[in-house]
């Protein structure tokens, strides 16, 4: 069992559908809550990963192709396949004055290729009753299809080609601007997200996370369809990308038509594959670097009227490690749960059942690549905000001095157990696992090993570690009323 220590070298990608599995609202913290050519498979390197022995899991198998794809693939026993493809590319990568360029481009994908006329990948979707979709977060792009096990061979180049050899037409660049921006006004007038996003800006002060993923009118109405052009380009090649292959036929066979797909779409668009395009960018779209973000060193307060809300909503936050120290995050995982996930957690029990200071109460350690939150969010009458904030805290201060009973780390351990079953039991599942993992960290035995890492934890590694993160007089609160006083 490998439990990682504070990972390195990782590439430069809430909650959008897939997220990490763990014990917080996040799933897989942030899935989706992503060839050669014969003469070359001789030089591709394959391993075949162990997975915990307490893993449900099987071993899937990994292999790396000279241009810097990887593939991965499982045989599951059941009448489907999946194929997720995964790219290093998010709105974090993003320069400002092109913010929201990698989830236009994602619509744009699907306006064809010079071999399939727009709309054609759809309906040969539709016509064998196989489903496609697609997101984008922070830190990665994800394209999924799932097919009848007969049908894969013919649907996966189809979905690899529009990947690789986007047309994005201006024309429909223009019309497609025309819903993107549908789409950015909708989420502006939303409450949950304006809530979520006055939480981001205040989390994140260094990096980038605090950007809607959207991007913001502004930018998306001067964007140019030559602009996108380059961006896909330079961005969406195999180096970049991860291709997950999970279901009901031979590892070796779903490896073979993944890298056959590869390996003749690559050719059409670049004339040769075995050319690690991951670091060929556009000076225009190099990627933004970024410090490390500071914990708070005070309370720092910021209140908005929002007319939409019928109660009041409180985020109280803390800056925590993200996936570059991933094994930092485990502990703090388990503490989320411990406060706010169920009827009978700390939280949950004290302010909604017998208190009934709260309506709902939640409690997420989210974690993305370069950083992470955990935040506790309360939805409640206005008039109990100072009562519900004080109690929170001294919930958070409990934490600090006084171990987790044994009764608390017994039901988690049986949690995370029963919860890593449950959520990995389809193809889509367990592509999405994989997927993510390998596209976050470079690695799939983090995923693997999960919840052994989680039940390896003691009382006092939570209490180390509620000490080292969550000090109850540093904090980010955020705090929005109904209506103005």
């Amino acid at each position: 069992m490998i439990c990682p220590s504070p990972l390195r070298d990782i590439p430069t990608n809430h909650q959008s559908p897939v997220d990490r599995l763990l014990l917080t609202d996040d799933f897989l913290k942030d899935p989706l809550r992503y060839r050669e050519q014969d003469k070359f498979k001789s030089a591709m390197t394959s391993t075949l990963l162990k997975s915990s022995a307490r893993s449900p899991l099987n071993a899937p198998t990994v292999r790396h192709f000279p241009n810097g794809l990887t593939v991965i693939a499982e045989h599951l026993p059941v009448d489907a396949v999946n194929l997720s493809v995964w790219l290093n590319l998010g709105s974090a990568v993003e320069p400002d004055e092109i913010n929201g360029m990698a989830h236009f481009l994602e619509h744009m994908i699907f306006k064809g290729t010079p071999s399939i006329p727009s709309g054609e990948f759809e309906r040969a979707i539709e016509q064998r009753g196989a489903v496609t979709n697609a997101a984008t977060s922070q830190d990665y792009t994800n394209y999924y299809i799932t097919t009848a096990p007969k049908d894969f061979a013919e649907l996966a180049p189809l979905q690899v080609d529009v990947l690789l050899n986007a047309s994005i037409p201006d024309d429909a660049f223009d019309r497609e601007r025309l819903v993107v921006l549908e789409e950015i006004r909708r989420s502006e007038d939303n409450p949950r997200r304006r809530t979520y996003q006055r939480s981001v800006e205040l989390a994140f002060e260094v990096l980038p996370y605090k950007r809607p993923v959207l991007g913001p009118t502004a930018v998306i109405e001067q964007l140019k369809a030559q602009q996108m052009r380059d961006f896909h380009s330079s961005r969406y090649q195999p180096g970049a990308m991860t291709a997950v292959a999970v279901g009901n036929l031979p590892v070796d066979r779903l490896i073979e038509i993944v890298a056959d797909s590869f390996a003749a779409k690559s050719t059409a668009q670049n004339g040769k594959i075995n050319v690690p395009a991951v670091g060929n960018f556009h000076p225009q779209f190099q990627s933004p670097t970024y410090g490390k973000e500071s914990p708070f060193t005070e309370t720092v307060r910021r209140e908005f009227v929002d007319s939409a809300l019928q109660q009041a909503r409180l985020i109280m936050m803390w800056r925590v490690p993200g996936f570059v120290e991933m094994s930092e995050t485990y502990a703090l995982d388990v503490l989320a749960t411990i406060l706010g996930h169920g009827r009978t957690t700390r939280l949950v029990q004290d302010l909604r059942e017998d208190q009934g200071l709260v309506s709902s109460i939640s409690v997420s350690n989210m974690t993305q690549r370069l950083g992470g939150v955990f935040s506790i969010s309360a939805q409640l009458a206005t008039e109990n905000l100072p009562a519900v904030e004080s109690a929170i805290v001294g919930h958070i201060r409990t934490l600090q001095t006084e171990l987790v009973t044994d009764a608390e780390i017994s039901r988690i351990r049986t949690q995370v157990a029963n919860r890593f079953v449950f959520a990995n039991e389809t193809p889509s599942d367990r592509a999405s696992l994989y997927g993510y993992y390998q596209s976050m960290v470079g690695d799939i035995a983090p995923a693997l090993n999960y919840a052994a890492c989680i039940q390896a934890l003691t009382a006092e590694d939570l209490r180390e570690a509620a000490v080292k993160y969550l000090s109850p007089d540093a904090i980010g609160v955020v705090v929005i009323r109904p209506t103005a006083e």
